[in-house]
């Protein structure tokens, strides 16, 4: 395979590598390499809806990433698990299918990002995706992405759904659809019972064709340049270097901690820091800053008369046949995820988009498989997660080393912006009053967590400095746009680099209100038309 030429080379088959080697491979005339740092996408568990769970107890599939010490979480290294294996994140994560509201492509486009106005955006979320309930003015038919609402039949949901109305706060029938803001039945990336990850979806189908060539664990240590053209790649497989040549473009979708990465100890970065780890520059861009990530605080209540139909699931013998019966003919209880319900509020009505998202647990934070007569059943609880949907803050991506196979220094410095802490407070205490609603009253026992003694705004606060965690939604560190401050062009290609673009979630310019991995399918599959030199789809006047 040395020196062998290909038309395009595609590093990282997560969200968007899978999307864009589907895509460009639908013309026979050209020849793709996707490459992929992580095995294939085998394991039952990751196509087993109920599978996600022990995956991530285990942390199969991932990179095994931390932030560095975070000086306004207390110091806290935060685990910022991204995926290593075929699909990517949308290989492990827990399926949520949530898009943002649209005024978050609107303030792209007012931005400097040309081209990713929500009514551009809308015809790709389309095409991606076959929606469950049917195709309308916002939902597709007919694309490679299954999406479907939750199919718990947990009775607290409805309630949830009940105490926003109660508490004065929106409730919608599709937040993916005319009304971003509200309450909403959750929506999950399920196909025919199974997870409908890039790589099930728009990889699986494409591999039959001659001309895509996929390389499984290896690593891409480098972007071959002469000059300030990209001329291919450099990764190591079986612990061999192997050369690989692009004819037309070398396209990166490798994440938002990973791409940067590369990036850098390829030339391309900022100068100082790559002078600092003794790299030559090719051009002084901003990659690796503009770091984001949605940040979340966990409030869990406990459930002392109505046990959840997922504790009855966890009894030894009806959780090993549901896996059984999930994986083998994708029905029963494996195929249905414990999450129901996911909210977009907005703490000001004033505001253009939802600024708060929650995120619902039906279930204790450990339910582990019980006996009967051996191990009892857990105690029952459930939760609201409130998460801050459009940080201020801003943090980086940076090398730790020139060795490819070091991880990345990654800083989110949360809490950096003043505005960033009362704004997650005021999401709690919203939280607490709706959770305080009588439509909750048959299910409410004890605040567990954080505890009916936190009740100050010190003591909140105090709280989500020792608990909080990310949603695991990192982007930004590859802006696409005009200014100064952005790395790519609204095209995503790469600024004063010929043959090299960007596509994943790196891209973003700043954050959607949105679980991202919706959003960057989206973007791959815009992207793909732009490559391929094809007219866009027309705007929607939705």
């Amino acid at each position: 395979m040395a020196g062998r030429n290909y038309d395009y080379i595609i590093v990282g088959a997560g969200s968007a590598g899978c999307v864009l080697a589907s895509r460009l491979t639908e013309d026979p005339e050209v020849q793709v390499l996707l490459i992929e740092a992580g095995p294939r996408d085998r394991h039952p568990l990751i196509h087993i809806p109920l599978g996600m769970g022990k995956m991530h107890e285990l942390n199969m599939f991932d990179w095994g990433y931390h932030t560095e010490p975070e000086p306004n979480l207390n110091g806290r290294r935060i685990e910022a698990s991204r995926g290593k294996v075929l699909g990517g994140s949308s290989s492990v994560n827990v399926m949520a299918y949530t898009r943002g509201h649209r005024g978050d492509y609107d303030r792209w486009s007012r931005n400097g990002a040309s081209s990713w106005s929500y009514a551009e955006c809308l015809p790709y979320f389309k095409r991606c995706e076959t929606w469950a309930d049917g195709e309308d003015v916002y939902r597709g038919k007919d694309g490679p992405i299954g999406t479907e609402f939750a199919r718990t039949e947990d009775p607290i949901f409805e309630a949830w759904r009940d105490a926003a109305h109660q508490a004065g706060i929106p409730v919608t029938e599709d937040y993916n659809g005319q009304q971003g803001e509200g309450f909403g039945r959750s929506q999950y990336t399920i196909k025919n019972g199974r997870r409908s990850s890039s790589s099930n979806a728009f990889l699986r189908p494409a591999e039959g064709r001659p001309n895509l060539t996929v390389e499984t664990n290896a690593l891409t240590t480098r972007i071959i340049m002469e000059g300030k053209k990209a001329r291919g790649i450099t990764f190591v497989n079986n612990n061999m270097g192997v050369d690989a040549y692009a004819d037309r473009e070398v396209i990166l979708s490798a994440g938002t901690f990973n791409t940067p990465q590369l990036l850098m100890l390829s030339g391309i970065g900022p100068a100082a820091h790559l002078n600092e780890m003794g790299i030559k520059t090719l051009v002084d861009l901003p990659v690796g800053k503009n770091l984001q990530d949605h940040l979340a605080v966990l409030m869990m209540i406990s459930r002392p008369q109505n046990v959840s139909p997922f504790r009855d699931t966890m009894r030894f013998d009806r959780i090993a046949w549901a896996m059984i019966e999930a994986y083998f003919f994708g029905t029963g209880r494996g195929t249905v995820v414990p999450g129901g319900l996911h909210a977009f509020i907005k703490t000001d009505p004033t505001q253009d988009v939802p600024d708060i998202e929650y995120m619902f647990r039906g279930v204790p934070t450990k339910a582990p498989i019980w006996f009967p007569g051996i191990r009892k059943p857990y105690d029952d609880a459930y939760g609201i997660r409130p998460c801050l949907l459009h940080p201020e803050s801003r943090g980086e991506v940076t090398l730790r080393s020139t060795d490819p196979s070091d991880t990345p220094k990654i800083f989110y410095n949360f809490f950096s912006s003043p505005n960033d802490l009362p704004k997650l407070r005021l999401g709690f205490k919203i939280a607490r009053e709706v959770a305080a609603q009588a439509a909750l009253d048959p299910y409410r026992g004890d605040e567990l967590s954080p505890g009916a003694k936190v009740r100050t705004d010190e003591e909140i606060d105090g709280f989500i400095r020792r608990t909080a965690i990310t949603a695991h939604h990192p982007a930004g560190t590859c802006k696409l746009g005009t200014g100064a401050d952005a790395v790519l062009n609204p095209d995503l290609t790469v600024k004063g680099i010929e043959n090299l673009r960007v596509v994943d979630g790196s891209a973003m310019p700043d954050m959607v209100g949105a679980h991202i991995n919706a959003c960057i399918l989206m973007m791959a599959d815009k992207a793909s038309d732009v490559i391929r030199g094809r007219e866009p789809l027309s705007p929607s006047n939705a």
